[in-house]
């Protein structure tokens, strides 16, 4: 009965993988788990890039100097996009896939932290999703939203505190 609340309370974003490789099944069931997601009038406007090689995750890992180093540690990104000619609700739908993703992979004793794209800068002349783009040879009408890092984690932290949520940010019947 309890499952799912323990999964979302335990879960937390890690930033520290250790090196080992993220087996096929796993990917592969993190990847089911984001084809099953929930889309606006089922347009399922949403892409996957799946990326493992060292030296691209390398690469990847410089969309945002500040915030997205860490992501060459990763044994594993999963680039999601979706098509802004399917769906004006596209952030939304890619949105939704990401964090069942997130929480699979929690599931399977795996970390991961959400690296957002869309409407960043990697610096003063380049975008966050042009630099990608060009990268991973997207298409134009793909939008770029965020970058998952998988691995297996090589840092603890604690659950969620349930006495330190802001309950007072959940209202009943009005405002």
């Amino acid at each position: 009965m309890n499952c799912f609340f323990n999964l979302a309370k335990t879960r937390r974003s890690i930033r520290k993988f250790l090196p080992q490789k993220v087996e096929p099944e796993k990917i592969s069931m993190i990847t089911k788990v984001a084809l099953m997601a929930p889309a606006s009038k089922r347009s399922n406007p949403w892409e996957f890039i799946v990326v493992q090689q060292p030296e691209m995750l390398q690469k990847l890992s410089l969309c945002r100097p500040k915030n997205s180093q860490f992501l060459a540690g990763a044994p594993l990104a999963i680039v999601v996009l979706a098509d802004t000619e399917k769906s004006n609700v596209w952030m939304v739908d890619a949105a939704i896939a990401s964090i069942m993703m997130q929480l699979q992979a929690h599931d399977l004793g795996l970390g991961s932290c959400w690296i957002h794209v869309h409407d960043r800068q990697m610096d003063e002349n380049t975008s966050s999703e042009d630099y990608i783009r060009s990268l991973l040879q997207i298409p134009s009408q793909y939008a770029i939203l965020n970058i998952l890092a998988v691995g297996y984690p090589a840092e603890t932290k604690s659950p969620h505190d349930e006495e330190k949520l802001a309950y007072n940010k959940v209202h009943f019947e009005k405002f």
